[in-house]
């Protein structure tokens, strides 16, 4: 009588290669993916210690003075702001005349709360 072996069929070897491809992908799209959204202009804001200002409304003013609010910029910018807060992200390079004369609008404008974004030391 003649006896034929029968092959093992190896199906734990073919899973793996499957796993870690995903992986490699996984991470991929996690070191590609952009947390938050860019600002409409790049300003780098001064050092101070304490914490994160809440939620609220950020207007980003430049070294020059230039102000924006998520794509309005100049007087627009400081259109429908009354009664909100503001978390004002003001370049460090900006005088200081420049950010009083800007908190004076604010407070023109009827703002509830300002708080100045920094960065911590």
């Amino acid at each position: 009588m003649i006896r034929l072996r029968q092959r093992r069929r190896e199906t734990a070897d073919g899973v793996v290669p499957m796993i870690n491809v995903a992986f490699l992908l996984l991470i991929f799209f996690l070191m590609a993916a952009v947390i938050a959204p860019p600002g409409p202009v790049e300003v780098s804001p001064p050092v101070a210690a304490g914490g994160e200002p809440g939620a609220g409304a950020v207007l980003v003013v430049t070294a020059a003075g230039a102000v924006s609010r998520g794509g309005l910029s100049g007087d627009a910018a400081f259109a429908g702001l009354a009664g909100r807060d503001v978390r004002v992200r003001a370049d460090a390079a900006l005088p200081g005349t420049e950010l009083a004369k800007v908190l004076a609008r604010l407070g023109a404008a009827g703002v509830a709360k300002v708080a100045l974004v920094t960065v911590p030391e």
